[in-house]
């Protein structure tokens, strides 16, 4: 049996010395292969062996099937377990922030898989309550209709395409000559697309029956959208998810089918596999959440609550993207999130001042705050720097610039409380 090591993620972190640990096949874990993006870094000096952890959640291996690491979301207090769930449910509930999605997390299908106790289980709840949010933006605007192929045992008529072989071993065969085996398309909402969504509702369905925490969060959402699949039939060849051509009329059932697809193939296809969860261990492929990102999406859902279209989402700069924008009538300012304690206490980082001073300057960033003209580029722009904090109230404050940073002219920071789950 591997062996499982643990640590925890809110900002970079230590865990015990790992000396005994020799011949570790890996010097560190990348997120998505990016250079920059380290989940798990192991250092050595001359004493001692570190494993550190920084922003990631999720679990891999440090020597494939022997040793694996799992890092938890645990906040700045031991007994507070960051709810990431609230987190992802709550900014999912605006439709367009799914679209954003796509970088939050990281599965390594083609890894052994890894196991664990079923509560360490991060990625399934995930996936489930991304794929719910998707699937009820699709019942809103209402589902597809398309064509689709049917085959039916026709008495005394012929449509479409004759099935010889099955029409000679069902028909001729057992003295039915009246009846003709034919394959047809039929237009309506029982195309492949919906069959498979409804499938993978029925696996969502069973899930969160067995583990209560997660079906209180989640089957409204399923209660609000299987009554659309009323007409859909459930029975689909997996296998046609490949074949698939997405209309782009319909961009939501791309998103959909993609996280579909992650999780059947989760539970190896069989829904039969949901069964063995309760209370036991459970084997996951290799995975890693990507926390900043999180608490990122978790902040646009606060903003769009409060200021709905005045904020804008990673537009596009000369150089670099801006978190948001705030555009209103009396005013104009850069947002940033930033997932790091530092900002708890009266310090600050200076290359994240840097980083918003540069949007500031940025000339696309500027035209789309809507100042365009010389005298209004040569304005100093406001800057917010948003970070976590959880002694800070649950809502965003009334006012942008309450906590002015000393030392630098139109800087703010504000604080934001993380849903949490306790122990």
């Amino acid at each position: 049996m591997s062996k499982l090591l643990f640590n925890k993620a809110f900002s970079e972190h230590t865990i015990e010395d790992i000396s005994s640990l020799e011949m570790l096949s890996v010097s560190s874990i990348l997120y998505k292969q990016k250079a920059d993006c380290k989940c798990i870094e192991i250092t050595q000096d001359s004493t001692s062996k570190k494993l550190n952890s920084n922003f990631y959640i999720g679990t891999d291996w440090l020597n494939k099937n022997e040793i694996a690491v799992y890092v938890a979301p645990k906040l700045n207090d031991n007994a507070q377990q960051t709810d990431y769930l609230k987190m992802l449910f709550s900014c999912l509930k605006h439709s367009d922030v799914a679209t954003f999605t796509k970088d939050l997390y990281e599965i390594k299908f083609d890894e052994p898989f890894i196991e664990i106790e079923q509560k360490q289980d991060l990625l399934t709840p995930l996936l489930v309550i991304q794929f719910l949010q998707v699937v009820k933006t699709i019942v809103r605007k209402g589902l597809k209709k398309s064509y689709y192929k049917i085959e039916h045992n026709l008495n005394a008529k012929i449509k479409g395409k004759v099935l010889v072989g099955q029409t000679l071993k069902q028909n001729i065969i057992k003295n039915k000559p009246t009846k003709t085996f034919c394959q047809y398309d039929e237009f309506g909402f029982n195309c492949i697309e919906n069959r498979i969504l409804k499938r993978t509702l029925v696996f969502v369905q069973k899930y969160l029956a067995l583990f209560p925490d997660y079906s209180k969060l989640a089957s409204p959402v399923v209660n609000y959208c299987l009554p659309a699949f009323y007409e859909v039939d459930e029975n689909i060849e997996l296998k046609t998810l490949k074949g698939i051509k997405h209309n782009a009329f319909y961009k939501e059932y791309k998103e959909a089918l993609h996280i579909s697809s992650l999780i059947l193939k989760r539970f190896g296809y069989n829904i039969k596999e949901i069964d063995t969860l309760i209370n036991k261990t459970v084997k996951v492929p290799p995975f890693w959440i990507d926390m900043p990102k999180l608490f990122e999406l978790y902040v646009l859902g606060m903003l769009k609550d409060k200021y709905f279209n005045n904020i804008k989402f990673q537009i596009q700069g000369t150089y670099g993207q801006p978190d948001f924008i705030f555009v209103s009538d009396n005013e104009k300012m850069i947002i940033d999130t930033k997932y790091k304690r530092k900002y708890q206490q009266e310090k600050y980082q200076a290359e994240d001042i840097r980083q918003l001073s540069g949007y500031a300057r940025d000339t696309k960033v500027l035209s789309k705050l809507g100042c365009i003209t010389a005298e209004e580029q040569d304005k100093v722009i406001d800057c917010l720097i948003i970070y976590p904090d959880q002694s800070a109230s649950d809502t965003l404050s009334d006012d942008l610039k309450e906590n002015p940073i000393n030392g630098f002219t139109r800087f703010y920071k504000m604080a934001v409380k993380l849903p949490v789950i306790s122990d």
